[in-house]
């Protein structure tokens, strides 16, 4: 750890971050793609905006210095530093890797919260690399972009959207008061902790060191487990062209287009019965919901070898070098996002791969998504019956085209286009009926670790779940009046169908979860925990209380009730 060694006047941030962006698909200090302009969906545009930090949010770093967090953070940080260069000195190393954080805290701190970054219309600010640079000068903005954006002719008129104006301001700033020494360091550092997982063993022990303190893991993933993931992860289209020929019945297509239709008929009915949306734009909610795109299964080309030769050929693998494979597909996968400025949207392509046991709404497609992965118990089986299928996979499917009209995909229209559709009377009524989502989640309180669910952040997810589930059950029964009678009794279980709908819908977020995972999910994740999935949606369901007989004021029968659809 010898000064000396780093040459600050040749080192250049720009040319390296540039360079870790195409080949490494590696992002620190400011996150940027290329992806469907927000309010032209037909044309790809380059977005800028603040970074992913190394640990699960920015609450962890504004912890007391002398927090476990923070302090196995830098143990994780000097003892892979140590293995790189087992020649160096640990107090140097231990004081350059604490710099290092120092600036990564700062950024932290900079950063805007995941609660902070709900309304589109606050975060799309587009302008000019020109303009960029005039908010932030003291970046180099169009080499960096130009760098970023391989085989495409950029100046510094083409447009970026910034998601991040407040912090990429700061950060310029930091970036004229920080050492080149720490800057370099964080950066090498952001990329080498992407890679430490692929490693040897010596480094994957450091790393699970960290990730017990953070998640509670208390030991890591079998190397063949992660080679799975990681081939499930990176080739995932090649892993579905293999996995749906002996894991995906098209008969479950056929099943899941019926109920998407029923469902999609179930909020069209609680849409128009609805008393806080005036009739203007529920005609326009009612013709969004009609021009939702279903995607079931798996995207045809995956049967045609040709198509798939050809999305891999720029692949190259190697069957005894895991690193390398890594490496090799993060300059693919990078080149391949990368490249797709001056090209069309192609709305048709698949972004999910089949075997994902996950389901998507995509609101600058307006489209929804259910891979192969998911048409399997508990959300769905040709053998359950019509009420177990409605409770899960009928449940997301609700859930997705909720998602449309949540507070965030209620702000693009049916062509995927962000702008405001709403009436302004609409607007204010649909945020007071929010508000009390919010509230409620809020409320809650995680026993466990004593911390309530932050009920901002997540009500995107809230509204989704509650709206999922009314909309399925409401289905299920129309289903039911469809078929002129009640399904058979399942034998020996004596519980009732409608039973049997919430029944499903609860295994669907069976789990468990360590204490340190579940502060992690509290502060950086969308959703909230498994056990107030459930929860939440069955105390806010008139259905659920009749299907149960549930006394008045009974924990799971509350007398208010939050209902936004």
């Amino acid at each position: 750890m010898n000064n000396s060694e780093f040459d600050e006047k040749s080192w250049d941030l720009v040319t390296v971050l540039g360079k870790l962006r195409t080949d490494y698909d590696t992002k620190p200090l400011i996150d940027t793609w290329i992806s469907a302009d927000d309010k032209d969906s037909d044309r790809n545009i380059i977005y800028v905006d603040q970074p992913g930090l190394g640990m699960p949010s920015r609450d962890y770093f504004l912890k007391n210095s002398t927090d476990k967090s923070i302090t196995a953070y830098l143990d994780y940080m000097v003892n892979i530093t140590m293995l790189l260069r087992p020649d160096g000195n640990e107090v140097e190393a231990r004081r350059q890797m604490a710099e290092a954080l120092a600036f990564e805290t700062t950024m932290a701190e900079y950063s805007v919260p995941k609660a902070d970054r709900r309304d589109m219309e606050q975060l799309y600010n587009k302008m000019t690399i020109r303009q960029l640079k005039e908010e932030v000068p003291q970046f180099d903005w169009l080499l960096f972009l130009q760098t970023s954006t391989p085989d495409t002719l950029i100046d510094e008129y083409e447009y970026v959207v910034n998601y991040s104006p407040a912090f990429l301001k700061q950060l310029g700033e930091l970036l004229t008061t920080t050492p080149k020494r720490t800057i370099a360091n964080y950066v090498m550092w952001n990329m080498i902790q992407k890679n430490v997982a692929y490693l040897s063993e010596d480094f994957r022990n450091i790393r699970q060191e960290f990730q017990k303190v953070i998640f509670g893991q208390k030991t890591q993933r079998v190397r063949w487990r992660q080679c799975v993931r990681e081939t499930t992860g990176t080739l995932g289209m090649a892993v579905g062209a293999l996995f749906i020929k002996d894991n995906f019945n098209e008969e479950s297509k056929e099943t899941a287009l019926e109920m998407i239709s029923d469902i999609r008929e179930s909020f069209r009915t609680m849409l128009r019965e609805i008393d806080w949306m005036d009739e203007r734009t529920k005609v326009v909610a009612e013709e969004k919901a009609d021009a939702i795109i279903e995607r079931i299964g798996y995207p045809d080309y995956l049967l045609d070898p040709e198509v798939m030769n050809e999305e891999y050929k720029a692949v190259s693998m190697t069957p005894t070098n895991f690193f390398k494979n890594m490496l090799a597909i993060y300059k693919w996968t990078a080149y391949s996002s990368l490249t797709q400025l001056r090209k069309p949207v192609d709305k048709e392509k698949w972004k999910t791969t089949p075997a994902t046991i996950n389901a998507f709404y995509n609101p600058s497609r307006n489209e929804i998504v259910f891979p192969a992965g998911i048409l399997q118990p508990p959300f769905y089986s040709q053998d359950h019956p019509k009420s177990m299928n409605y409770g899960g996979i009928g449940m997301v499917i609700g859930h997705e085209i909720t998602h449309g009209f949540d507070d965030r995909g209620r702000q693009f229209d049916k062509n995927g286009n962000l702008h405001q559709w709403w009436s302004e009377e609409s607007v204010e009524n649909f945020k007071r009926k929010a508000q009390c989502i919010v509230d409620q989640y809020s409320n809650y309180t995680v026993p466990e670790i004593n911390m309530n669910i932050n009920g901002v952040q997540t009500q995107g997810e809230n509204i989704a779940d509650n709206g999922g589930m009314k909309e399925a059950f409401l289905a299920y029964r129309k289903w039911v009046e469809r078929n002129g009678k009640e399904e058979d009794p399942l034998p020996g279980i004596d519980l009732t169908h409608n039973q049997l709908f919430f029944v499903n819908f609860g295994q669907l977020w069976c789990g468990l979860a360590t204490n340190e995972y579940l502060i992690t999910l509290l502060s950086s994740a969308w959703h909230s925990p498994k056990n107030f999935r459930v929860f939440g949606p069955v105390s806010n369901s008139p259905d659920f209380t009749k299907a149960f007989g549930c006394k008045p004021n009974a924990p799971m029968n509350p007398e208010k009730k939050c209902s936004v659809w």
